[in-house]
């Protein structure tokens, strides 16, 4: 991986948890989007549904990323020590 070459294990371990942080956001992000984006008409409500699903597939891959960076901090202070 070239273009990671250039960061250091705390620049890894900063994406880590912001891409963890980022996770547990878009879960209470699709909550609130799909518990207040009712609507009246069924049209409205399924398309809130629609969206926070949606939101709510972010997580994983958010905490997909977080793991992979925490596991280049990892590799970079093994290398470096």
């Amino acid at each position: 991986m070239w273009y990671y070459e250039n960061m250091n294990a705390n620049q890894f371990k900063n994406l880590s948890l912001v891409c963890l942080v980022l996770g547990f956001v878009s879960i209470a992000g699709s909550i609130a989007i799909w518990y207040l984006t009712g609507g009246k008409s069924m049209e409205a409500q399924a398309h809130g549904e629609r969206f926070g699903i949606f939101v709510g597939l972010w997580a994983p891959t958010f905490m997909i990323l977080s793991n992979r960076f925490d596991r280049y901090s990892d590799s970079k202070n093994d290398t470096t020590a």
